[in-house]
Order: C-alpha cells, then sequence, then structure tokens
C-alpha cells in the first residue's frame, strides 16, 4: 500500500462490537460490512475467528461476500497462539486480499500478571506466531498490545524480530487510553528511529479514548510516520470507545494542508489523504448506530444532530452572511441532506426502490420487498415521508436480529385516572401464540411486564431512550432499549409512527438478542473474548 495517503483499518466489526449491548449477529455484520465497503475503508477487521463459531462464519461470509476483487482487504483477529492464527486463516481464506492480525502483550504489567512470561519468551512467541500466519498469508499484521506502557527498548526489539519474520504492518495500540498526543507521537517517532527494519512494514495505530485523546494521538502519530489508523464509525469500543473514523478523516480531510508534508506532498495539494468516500460518512454512522443500538450524543463532532445546528443569533447571523463564519464542513459533504418530502402513499415501488438508490442504500429483493411494504404502513399514517423516515425504515427493517419470539399483537389502555394496562400476544418459538396482560406505572412499563410474563428471562432494564426521526406530530419515533443479564448488555432497536408498538419492538429484539446467547450457551458454544486468556505455545 502507498505510504503517501493513509490507510484506513476500520475495526467496528471487532473492537465495536466488543462495546457492552453491541453484539451483532451474521447478517447484522455483512450488513455494516457492505456499507464499509461503499465507505471506502482500506481493510475491515471482521471480528475475531477463535471466539466462537458465529464469529468465525460472520468473518468467512464476510471474506466471501464483500472481500472481492477490488473490494477491502478482509482481516480477522487472532492471539499469538496456532489455534487462533489457523482459524483466523480459514475465515479468511475467500477473500481476494485477506490479512491475519495476530498480538501479543509486550508491557510489563501484561507480561507478569496476565501472559505469566518472561520478555524472551514474548519475543519469541512473537517471532514464531508471525512466521505461522506469514505460512498462510503475504499479509500479517503484528500488535504489541499496550504498547503504550511498554518499555520503548524492549519495543523496538519485538517489533524488530516481528518484521523479521514476515510482519507487513505492525500496530501500536495504546490499549487503555494512558498517553497523550506529544507522548504518543515521540512513541511511534522512537519506532522510526531505532528499530533497523521499520521501512520494510507500515506503522499502523490503534488506539482507545478513556481520556478523552484517542483522535489527538493518532493525529500526532500521523505527524511522526504512522500510515495506518485503525478507528470505529461513531468511535465505538470497549470502555469509552476507540478513535472514530469520521473524526479522523474529517480532521484529515479539512486540514489536508497542514497534513500534507508530513506525507512528503506540498501544502497546497488538494488530492485527499484518505480514499474514503466522504459522502457515505453520516449513512454508514446511523447504520451502525442502529444495528449496534449504540445512540451518537448530540454534540458528537461530525454526525452528531447538533453538528450544523445552529441557535446563538450571532452565529445564525454570520451564517445568513456567509456559511464559512461558523461552518468548516458542509454538511453535504459527509451526505447529510435538507431533502424534505419525497415520497408519499401514492408512490409506487419503482419510485421507492429509485429514492433509496439515490440514497446510497443497496437492497436484496427480499429486503427491498420488506421495506416497500413497511413503507406503505407509514406513508399512510403520515402525509410527508421524508428521507430520515426511509433511512429510519430500511435500517429497522434490514435488521437481522434473531427472531425467537414476535410480537404479534400489542394493546395498552391509559389515562391519568387509570391504571395503565397491556395486553399482548407473542409467537413462540416453537410456532404457537402466547399471550398475556399486565398492570404498570405506564404503558410501556406494562408492555415489559407483560413480555416479561410470557418470555420469562430474567434482566434488568437500564436504558430506555426514545428519539424523533423528524419533527412534526406525526414524526416516526426511534426507540433504543439496553437490558443486562449478569456482567452482559444486550440491545434492541425500533422504529414506529406508534411510540408503544416502536418500545414493544425494541425490547424484544434485546430479548431475542438474550435469548440466541443463552440458546448458544446450553449448546456449549460460550464466546471466547480476545483478551480473556493468558498465551500458550
Amino acid at each position: 500500500m502507498s505510504r503517501d495517503r493513509i490507510i484506513i483499518f476500520d475495526t467496528t466489526l471487532r473492537d465495536g462490537e466488543q462495546s457492552p449491548g453491541a453484539s451483532l449477529n451474521r447478517e447484522e455484520k455483512l450488513t455494516i460490512a457492505r456499507q464499509l465497503a461503499r465507505l471506502g475503508v482500506d481493510i475491515i477487521e471482521a471480528g475475531f475467528p477463535y471466539a466462537s463459531q458465529g464469529d468465525f462464519e460472520a468473518v468467512q461470509a464476510i471474506a466471501d461476500q464483500v472481500g472481492t476483487e477490488g473490494g477491502p482487504t478482509i482481516c480477522g483477529l487472532a492471539r499469538a497462539r496456532k489455534e487462533d492464527i489457523a482459524r483466523a486463516a480459514e475465515a479468511i481464506k475467500p477473500a481476494a486480499k485477506g490479512r491475519i492480525h495476530t498480538f501479543i502483550a509486550t508491557s510489563d504489567i501484561h507480561m507478569k500478571y496476565k501472559l505469566k512470561k518472561s520478555r524472551p519468551e514474548v519475543v519469541a512467541i512473537a517471532e514464531e506466531m508471525v512466521a505461522y500466519a506469514k505460512s498462510f498469508t503475504n499479509d500479517v499484521e503484528f500488535s504489541p498490545e499496550d504498547a503504550g506502557r511498554s518499555d520503548p527498548e524492549f519495543l523496538y526489539e519485538v517489533l524488530e524480530r516481528a518484521i523479521a519474520a514476515g510482519a507487513t504492518t505492525v500496530n501500536i495500540p495504546d490499549t487503555v487510553g494512558y498517553t497523550t498526543p506529544d507522548e504518543f507521537g515521540a512513541l511511534i517517532r522512537g519506532i522510526k528511529d531505532n528499530v533497523p527494519n521499520i521501512n520494510q512494514a507500515i506503522i499502523s495505530v490503534h488506539g482507545h479514548n478513556d481520556l478523552g485523546l484517542a483522535v489527538a494521538n493518532f493525529l500526532s502519530a500521523v505527524q511522526n510516520g504512522a500510515r495506518q489508523l485503525e478507528c470505529t464509525i461513531n468511535g465505538i469500543g470497549e470502555r469509552a470507545g476507540n478513535a472514530a473514523l469520521e473524526e479522523l478523516v474529517m480532521a484529515l480531510h479539512v486540514r489536508r494542508s497542514f497534513y500534507n508534508p508530513f506525507l512528503g506532498r506540498p501544502a497546497e495539494s488538494e488530492d485527499p489523504l484518505t480514499q474514503i468516500n466522504l459522502g457515505e460518512i453520516y449513512k454508514t454512522s446511523r447504520l451502525v448506530s442502529n444495528l449496534t443500538g449504540m445512540l451518537v450524543q448530540p454534540n458528537k463532532a461530525i454526525v452528531g444532530a447538533n453538528a450544523f445546528s445552529h441557535e446563538s443569533g450571532i452565529h445564525q447571523d454570520g451564517m445568513l452572511k456567509h456559511r464559512q463564519t461558523y461552518e468548516i464542513i458542509d454538511a453535504q459533504t459527509i451526505g447529510r441532506t435538507e431533502n424534505q418530502i419525497v415520497l408519499g402513499k401514492l408512490s409506487g415501488r419503482n419510485a421507492f426502490a429509485s429514492r433509496l438508490r439515490e440514497l446510497g442504500f443497496e437492497l436484496t429483493e427480499t429486503e427491498l420487498n420488506k421495506a416497500f411494504v413497511r413503507f406503505k404502513d407509514v406513508a399512510d399514517k403520515k402525509r410527508e415521508v421524508t428521507d430520515r423516515d426511509l433511512e429510519a425504515i430500511v435500517n429497522d427493517e434490514i435488521r437481522q436480529a434473531p427472531e425467537l419470539y414476535r410480537l404479534e399483537h400489542v394493546q395498552v389502555s391509559c389515562g391519568d385516572k387509570a391504571a395503565p394496562t397491556a395486553t399482548v400476544t407473542l409467537r413462540l418459538p416453537d410456532g404457537t401464540d402466547s399471550t398475556d396482560a399486565a398492570i404498570g406505572t405506564g404503558p410501556v412499563d406494562a408492555v415489559y411486564r407483560a413480555i416479561n410474563r410470557i418470555v420469562a428471562i430474567e434482566n434488568e432494564l437500564i436504558e430506555f431512550s426514545v428519539q424523533s426521526v423528524t419533527e412534526g406530530i406525526d414524526a416516526m419515533g426511534e426507540v433504543t432499549i439496553r437490558i443486562r443479564r449478569g456482567d452482559r448488555v444486550f440491545s434492541g432497536h425500533s422504529a414506529n409512527t406508534d411510540i408503544v408498538v416502536a418500545a414493544s419492538q425494541a425490547y424484544l429484539s434485546a430479548l431475542n438478542r438474550l435469548a440466541a446467547v443463552l440458546q448458544d450457551e446450553n449448546a456449549g458454544a460460550a464466546k471466547v473474548h480476545p483478551q480473556s486468556a493468558a498465551i500458550a505455545r
């Protein structure tokens, strides 16, 4: 890959999926992977194939269906163990371009307490496992986990040996989000200056946002020689998340005159620093938010609801005179549109399909049919159907959450002088219907109590959020919920003009995810976390 541009390595489907409640199934991962390909990312880290059979099948499907000739490189994560690496190699095999990403910790605290191994042992494992990965593919990435807290001299030794063994990319992770921009930049510069064979590999960076510095750290790394950025859509990921792809890409785009010289280009060059299709950013953000149930905060940079809103009179006056007085990015650049009425209840299937294509959605025939039925239902209830309504309809209908339990009927009765009561009918996994009723503190609480009486899976509701898709009394409402069982969190999402129906479907979506996991565990298919176990040779 070229060293005069920035390589975007997207790990939304691997590290991003490790966010509490963000678990994705095979079809949802495929949906996001296809959109990441349209976005133009260079590499998709599709998952951790050794984690479970489901993860393996998802990575394999992405390699087969998205990793086509001319498409992105498909990467599988593997601990520095032969079993992990062989599993990853098998999963990425269908891809035209496949990569194995293997790692082992190099900080003293990780080596002592997690790995229980000495420095020489870790160097030997890194060298052996990189060579083993190289026997499956020429594209091998090596990461010294917790590099940000590792002894630099030891880090140089490990990286030199990994590159000599065949690593073509060396990734420097700030695993716990500990470093500051100056420190991280100096770490990358030290690697450039002290690893003798570093020119044989691309320097990559991976970082978490525990101190809110991930994006700043990455930009500092670019100034000091990093050429690959490992990031996620909306910055999702473990704990406080990862460096956000949209923030990195737009920072490099808006300030390219500043970053050009660091990549050996004239400052005035207008050539893009990444190959990202900027017009796909907003739609990708919305898709990932909807499928993972991870809401985007309104003031989130680039993709937040308020990112291009102006309420101050001074700002509004300046905007009316010249947009650049208070905006450094045109909202349309990232695919946000002010287009409002686009279709109505008399619109036909061809017009519907055409508008979806214009919005960038590429649906299968089955998905299109499902979305069109839903569109007609919404159009009968709303006088105006906007692009954002269409987006909500499509994202809701193409969600592929396991449907062990299906909502057949919900009815509520409530008022200021009445006890909120809900009657619910669900289709059960065995194909039969079950109906029950409950009283709650409000209509949604009553619905959830009725559902719980039927499903009988213990859980705790920890988050309930309602957002209006558009303005107006007839707006569709999007409901996102999160439930917890033990130390695991499951999310659900749905959109409907009837908020009670949306709340019911969102809750069932989360319950179905929980039920599917319990089903797998009962079958002995527990999922492995990539950082959960010590490395065994």
